[in-house]
């Protein structure tokens, strides 16, 4: 029963995802469809944003491929993938496709959902313990991060659950204690639904209604005025023991819509006071770090500078709506503004330490780092404009000029950054590990395969100007020029 509640619930997830796909993609057998990868795949770039690498058939082969770039997607953001295996997919094993999609639909819904609760219900998260701590027991051991993201994710369940109690008590006698039989009645839903948008449900007629009588009316009136997808029914619900996955993918939904709802100008102020509040916190912090590592080798302040940065990306999460609000500049309170500029100034100061320490690299990685950033720099200008392909065409051979230059120096880059040997006199190390593969992984990614786009809008742009010359040729010559050697003559010399 719990499997195929989890099926039915997790393909109605699926679906309501993929919706957002160019083109829609529709689930109707979750351990068949998925074992091509495509399924997997297109899932992933809706949840992520962005574009991962595919095989464009259903050969085995590529089915295969497919699924291991999935796998390596996930990977790669450190995300924990016990006992699932590409062969495992490929049958379309229950166990494993259901263990897969719920890690997929923790990560990306419950989990990103949550860390916006984990401020308010003083949880903890990876951010916790001080990045910049410079005591022993402050290095990061593989083993202490995943203890710190194991408990992050009980969290996170245990964040959803508070936000749900809350919403619930303020309506009496609905209590909610975990993500099972607490919903069976309906009661729970229903009281949600009143929370979010009131006057849309009678919970006294409700106490008095069947548990399907509830759970049908929560489910019919999310999926009507809320926009909720119907991921239950309610004999998924209504059972003596509620698979508890399930009911915590649909409960995110609703803390999905909060989330949406416009804020009120109090609270939106209050954010902002925190956000001012720990936005200090940190230039001050960092300002104490500058002074702190003035007299410590290269090694030691890179660490602790990208040891910094790690703390400062994880703390803000929680503070991203109100950082990031879409608002224009004459929307915004004087207080939003002031907030703006304090989050600006921060991470200003932030990518000038950065780029300070880039500097200050040993030779001859320094070289190196300057030319990784000119490459970059080039790729990231805006092309010309094609309006006017005759103009385009003198601006893209002069990028094209300076781009192959550089590039010139790219095998000598590489074979000194792979024969680079990364320790000093003391046989200590005289750069952060981190930063070698860094500097790597953008030689390999972002510029040995460079996105084509420049050459091939300046090959559309050349083709464009030879098309637009032979027209306005063709519009000359549209009139009688006599006899036949004359317009051979005048073809010859255009």
């Amino acid at each position: 029963q719990r499997e195929f509640t989890q099926k039915k619930t997790f393909t109605s997830w699926i679906n309501s995802k993929l919706a957002k796909h160019t083109p829609p993609y529709v689930v109707s057998d979750l351990y068949t469809d998925i074992q091509q990868g495509h399924l997997l795949l297109d899932l992933l770039e809706v949840l992520s944003g962005q574009h991962l690498p595919r095989e464009k058939g259903f050969n085995t082969f590529q089915c295969r491929s497919n699924i291991e770039n999935a796998l390596t997607f996930l990977k790669s953001r450190s995300l924990k993938l016990i006992n699932i295996h590409v062969a495992d997919i490929i049958e379309g094993k229950p166990s494993i496709v259901l263990g897969l999609i719920w890690t997929i639909i923790f990560h990306f819904d419950i989990e990103e959902l949550a860390r916006t609760l984990a401020c308010t219900y003083n949880q903890p998260s990876p951010a916790s313990s001080s990045a910049v701590d410079s005591s022993p027991k402050a290095s990061k051991s593989a083993k202490k991060s995943a203890k710190i993201k194991e408990r992050w994710k009980m969290s996170a369940t245990k964040a959803l659950l508070l936000w749900a109690k809350e919403q619930c008590s303020l309506h009496g006698s609905v209590s909610v204690t975990d993500f099972k039989s607490s919903w069976r009645s309906g009661l729970a839903f229903l009281a949600i639904i009143q929370t979010l948008r009131p006057g849309l449900v009678d919970l006294e007629r409700a106490k008095a209604r069947s548990n399907k009588e509830n759970l049908k009316e929560a489910f019919r009136i999310a999926e009507l005025e809320l926009n909720i997808p119907r991921l239950l029914e309610p004999e998924d619900v209504d059972v003596v023991n509620p698979d508890e996955k399930s009911i915590m993918t649909y409960v995110a939904q609703f803390l999905q819509y909060s989330k949406n709802l416009p804020e009120s100008e109090e609270d939106m102020q209050e954010k902002v006071r925190e956000a001012m509040g720990w936005l200090a916190a940190q230039e001050k912090k960092l300002a104490e770090l500058l002074v702190e590592t003035e007299n410590e080798t290269y090694y030691q302040k890179y660490k602790k500078m990208m040891s910094f940065m790690e703390t400062f990306n994880q703390e803000k999460i929680p503070f991203l709506p109100v950082l990031s609000s879409k608002r224009g500049e004459a929307e915004l309170s004087e207080g939003q503004q002031q907030m703006r500029e304090e989050c600006d100034k921060v991470i200003s100061q932030i990518n000038e330490w950065k780029t300070k320490l880039d500097q200050m690299l040993p030779s001859p990685l320094d070289s190196i780092e300057a030319w990784l950033q000119e490459v970059e720099r080039l790729q990231a200008e805006d092309l010309p404009d094609l309006q006017d392909p005759f103009k385009a065409m003198s601006a893209f051979r002069e990028i094209v000029v300076i781009f192959k230059g550089l590039m010139d120096c790219f095998d000598s880059h590489l074979d000194t950054l792979q024969s680079f040997k990364n320790e000093d006199e003391k046989n200590m190390p005289l750069v952060l590990p981190e930063k070698l593969e860094e500097m790597k992984r953008r030689l390999f990614s972002n510029i040995r395969s460079t996105n084509p786009s420049t050459f091939l809008e300046y090959h559309y742009g050349l083709c464009s100007a030879i098309a637009n010359e032979v027209k306005l040729k063709l519009n000359i010559w549209d009139v009688k020029y006599g006899a036949k050697e004359s317009v051979e003559s005048l073809l010859e010399n255009w």
